[in-house]
């Protein structure tokens, strides 16, 4: 478990980051995931037998890296789970887009619905439709491309890309819902920012975390935005 990136670790909260292409959690395609190897972290590390809990209080889709906490115990998992349905959970996300928003600024409200792990938008009366709402604001244009920062008010699979592809700004290197698909080693899709309030003490805790330092991230200057 050595190659796993600890950024924060206490009693309560280990902060780690998920590289891009591996699950939050088991999927179909039995891959090794983050909920598995942060619970070997921890059985290694501190050499505990049995079973070792560690809550999953968010997920990241599998093709997107960044910030994940992961919680140590059931009562920083309860508190964690609290925050994200009041809020006060704040998830940062950067990307880059091929195609440029017609508005440097905006408030996208769809309604989603998935099968067969396509995310569609649909009417808001179809049946299994969800409400997916999300904030964008473009922080550098080079060429046909847009550094985006982008923050999700619901939690919805494949959410940024399926709303930023439909206003003909899709994710760079996204085979799905791209337009204009390139061949790339990783999407351009990074949870670079967490903030929330410590579980157990009075505090509140905020990471920042650069994307990988490859294209198309380094087309832009991330450290004005990233610090």
């Amino acid at each position: 478990m050595e190659n796993i990136n600890v950024i924060y670790e206490d009693n309560h909260i280990i902060v780690v980051i998920k590289p891009h292409n591996i699950p939050s959690q088991e999927d179909e395609s039995g891959d090794m995931d983050m909920l598995r190897m942060v619970k070997a972290y921890i059985k290694e590390k501190y050499n505990k037998p049995g079973e070792v809990f560690v809550g999953l209080v968010h997920r990241l889709d599998r093709p997107t890296g960044g910030i994940m906490v992961f919680a140590k115990t059931s009562k920083a998992a309860k508190r964690l789970a609290e925050q994200i349905k009041n809020g006060d959970f704040v998830k940062t996300y950067y990307c880059v887009t091929e195609g440029l928003p017609k508005e440097l600024d905006g408030h996208l409200v769809n309604y989603l619905k998935k099968d067969d792990n396509i995310v569609k938008i649909v009417p808001m009366s179809e049946k299994g439709a969800k409400r997916a709402e999300t904030i964008y604001h473009v922080l550098e244009i080079e060429n046909n491309l847009a550094f985006v920062k982008v923050n999700i008010l619901t939690g919805r699979s494949h959410q940024i890309r399926v709303q930023m592809s439909n206003i003909g700004a899709s994710i760079y290197g996204d085979g799905k819902y791209g337009k204009e698909y390139k061949q790339t080693k990783h999407l351009a899709l990074w949870a670079g920012e967490l903030s929330f309030k410590h579980p157990t003490k009075d505090e509140t805790l905020s990471f920042k975390v650069y994307p990988p330092m490859e294209e198309p991230w380094t087309k832009f200057n991330l450290s004005k935005y990233l610090g």
